[in-house]
């Protein structure tokens, strides 16, 4: 018997790990036995702001031979302005200032992202997964003007929070922080959830020496490589590492091999004034949440090596 695969929308800020999930969606897609098929790309403010990233949803689009639609979204969060894009991580470009030049991309499709999850989690109950992989604010947007779709979607799946030390502060992590008031919404809201935080995520390094080893098995390994050289850089300015983390890619891997994954259920809630801004938190109340805490960091960089492969 052939199982159906998972339908997916993914809503991204793209982004350098961005970019490295939607590769892994695309492996997974075009296997014998396709295990996640997506459905739509929604962009949204991060990584740089929502021009750039929806542009670079579209040049991946084209790049990668994607035919699923790319949705423009949320610009700025829900109640404060928007911080400032995070260029020594991501490059001006976003994308590690990669090579851009090429045919112009086609314009993003008609309609709001979070319009388009609504509508297609309407039209689809009890199928789609919403995997949200930049901040939140499309998802509490949807949620907004269609409060429905929490019964109806299969799966949220985030990759944000921090439970031991954060990214953009000692205590954050840059998804939750850019829009933690949205981050609180859609974490209290009575859908499924499964969080996927650093504390899962910073095991997940690709290595210097495995992506020169991927550089060397074709088009897309040289991708995976001259893309992930200046975020490397990075992690070795501020973090003394040789690579990089795949933070984007295992909340995706999450979905597709979850035993790799330590696992607590509990409420969590997000701190939104003070020092701990953007901070997750274990709570006493609210819908418990599935909250990867720990995982097999060199195992999932293996798996996404296989299935580029």
């Amino acid at each position: 018997m052939t199982t159906a695969p998972r339908l997916v929308i993914l809503d991204t800020d793209p982004g350098v790990d961005d970019a490295l999930a939607l590769l892994y969606l695309r492996a997974r897609s075009q296997r014998e036995r396709p295990d996640l098929r997506l459905l739509a790309i929604t962009t949204v403010f991060g990584n740089a702001d929502i021009k750039t990233t929806t542009r670079n949803a579209l040049w991946l689009r084209q790049r990668l031979g994607l035919q699923a639609p790319v949705h423009e979204g949320a610009a700025k969060p829900l109640n404060r302005p928007r911080g400032r894009s995070p260029v020594h991580v991501h490059g001006e470009n976003g994308l590690g200032d990669i090579d851009l030049s090429g045919p112009t991309p086609p314009p993003a499709d008609r309609g709001a992202a979070h319009q388009k999850i609504v509508d297609l989690v309407r039209a689809l109950p009890g199928q789609v997964t919403i995997v949200a992989i930049g901040p939140l604010t499309n998802l509490a947007l949807a949620l907004s003007v269609a409060p429905d779709i929490a019964s109806l979607v299969a799966e949220v799946v985030i990759m944000g929070g921090a439970f031991a030390r954060g990214n953009v502060t000692p205590f954050a992590e840059a998804n939750i922080h850019n829009d933690p008031e949205a981050a609180a919404e859609v974490l209290a809201a009575p859908w499924p959830v499964t969080l996927v935080p650093l504390d899962a995520t910073l095991p997940c390094v690709l290595t210097d020496a495995t992506a020169r080893a991927m550089a060397e098995t074709g088009d897309t390994g040289r991708f995976v490589h001259d893309l992930t050289r200046g975020y490397a850089a990075t992690y070795a300015r501020h973090e003394g590492l040789e690579g990089c983390v795949l933070h984007d890619v295992a909340a995706l891997i999450r979905l597709t091999d979850p035993e790799l994954f330590e696992v607590r259920s509990a409420p969590v809630s997000v701190t939104l004034d003070g020092d701990r801004l953007g901070q997750t938190t274990w709570s006493e109340q609210g819908p418990a949440r599935q909250v990867c805490l720990n995982a097999n960091g060199a195992e999932v960089v293996r798996r996404f090596q296989r299935t580029l492969a």
